[in-house]
């Protein structure tokens, strides 16, 4: 991961993470871990909201891109 946002919410601060392999075009997809969860957005879109995954459901999906499963 390269680029860190941080952004302000009402609970605190999320700290949205970038991969290093995203471009300088900003196409791409940043996590923040969250209470319980891990959350993802597109970070050109980052006002239309967020996905949550649990801690498993996300290692799956990982698992799953990587091809591991």
């Amino acid at each position: 991961m390269k680029r860190i946002d941080r952004h302000r919410s009402e609970s605190g601060t999320t700290v949205w993470r970038t991969s290093s392999y995203s471009g300088d075009q900003g196409d791409c997809v940043q996590v923040a871990g969250l209470a319980g969860v891990v959350a993802v957005r597109d970070s050109k879109n980052p006002h239309l909201g967020m996905l949550r995954f649990s801690p498993g459901a996300w290692d799956r999906l990982l698992a799953e891109v990587k091809g591991e499963m």
